[in-house]
């Protein structure tokens, strides 16, 4: 990273970044060029959870090119200034790498979903076997992160 003042290295903060994120968007490989779709995610130990439909082109895709990239950001404010090249925005943002892998066991699966749910709400779900088996479920274990932030944090000492 060409600045390293604004390189996110800590782990706990990355972790928070997640946890605090509505969306995850998913870069696929499609062909010759990059195919990204925003999902909702739960997340756990380092690993992701999606659910899909069974079938579809996002499906297609990561059964052909499981390797996968994921990113993540949150906006903290627009900071406006009388020209526009010097407008800024406070953010943090991630991108993870790693290779996505199908859910097939239920019990894992209602794992998985749980782990989504927990990203969105409190509470216990229960998912009839009938969806559980008509829902496609996917994880992605991150192999390496990097994360920048604008966001003034306190220099170490």
């Amino acid at each position: 990273m060409r600045r390293k003042e604004k390189e996110i290295t800590d782990p706990a903060e990355m972790e928070a970044i997640i946890r605090q994120s509505a969306v995850c968007r998913l870069g696929m490989i499609d062909g010759d060029r990059p195919y990204v779709v925003p999902l909702s995610f739960g997340y756990q130990d380092g690993t992701l959870y999606f659910h899909s439909a069974q079938q579809g082109h996002k499906i297609d895709l990561l059964k052909s090119h499981p390797r996968v990239c994921v990113e993540f950001d949150r906006i903290h404010e627009t900071m406006p200034a009388e020209k526009a090249c010097d407008w800024s925005v406070r953010f943090e943002s991630l991108i993870g790498f790693g290779r996505a892998e199908f859910v097939e066991d239920l019990d894992e699966k209602r794992q998985a979903l749980d782990r989504i749910m927990a990203q969105y709400a409190k509470g216990a779900f229960s998912y009839p076997e009938a969806a559980l088996k008509a829902t496609a479920v996917f994880k992605v274990v991150l192999e390496r992160m990097t994360g920048k932030t604008s966001v003034n944090r306190p220099t170490p000492e």
